[in-house]
């Protein structure tokens, strides 16, 4: 189903896969840097995920600055949340690399308003981008170490922008519970050689569910 959000002066396009059965809880999903909503991962996870009973709301902003992102996101999350088509009682953040900040940025932004708030359920991130290639001494973990949700990580283990140690350094300081799962020698943008792009999506959109159905609270599944 496809929707235009009101953002500002203009729309943002979004597009829902929904589920046969009523879903309860739902995931907001959006690209990264480059691209949009239509990129083949958003795609694919967006369509497993539907056809696993979870409603999904994915977005296309176009910018490259962060603190537009995240506005934009913002404002999907509260579309979704006054929806009267789609009443859910949960929602998981996701994004893939700039769109993974911008989730987690509202979700900290969330969090200082309202603590009572426990609309957001948790994040997804894949390929984060915790630094700029080559650029490790610049960390981008402020937003990650004050969230206090469950937070899933799906990263390359040849991510350069991404790498292993410093993403497991991060990980044990923040607060929040939270998983990584590596995709073998995968890079930033989820090439493996010697793996087909619609293999490495499998492994990536399993990983997600499973973890979701981890994390829903009893009652809203």
């Amino acid at each position: 189903v496809k929707v235009k959000i009101p953002f500002g002066n203009k729309d943002l396009d979004a597009i829902f896969s929904v589920p046969e059965k009523k879903s309860t809880y739902g995931v907001i999903l959006t690209h990264g840097a480059g691209g949009d909503m239509n990129f083949p991962h958003l795609v694919s996870l967006a369509a497993c995920l539907a056809s696993r009973g979870v409603l999904c709301l994915r977005f296309t902003c176009k910018g490259l600055n962060i603190a537009y992102r995240t506005k934009a996101f913002k404002t999907v999350v509260e579309y979704l949340k006054l929806s009267d088509d789609y009443k859910l009682s949960g929602v998981f953040l996701a994004g893939r690399s700039m769109g993974s900040r911008a989730a987690a940025s509202v979700i900290r932004q969330l969090s200082q308003e309202d603590d009572d708030d426990d609309f957001i359920q948790g994040l997804i991130c894949l390929s984060y981008p915790l630094h700029r290639p080559k650029l490790q001494s610049k960390l981008r973990d402020e937003d990650l170490l004050f969230i206090r949700c469950p937070v899933l990580f799906v990263s390359g283990s040849a991510d350069e922008m991404c790498e292993k140690q410093l993403l497991e350094g991060v990980a044990s300081k923040m607060k929040a519970p939270k998983k990584i799962h590596w995709i073998d020698k995968a890079n930033h943008g989820m090439a493996v050689k010697g793996r087909t792009t619609d293999d490495v999506m499998e492994e990536i959109n399993a990983q997600v569910f499973s973890w979701l159905r981890e994390n829903v609270e009893p009652g809203h599944k």
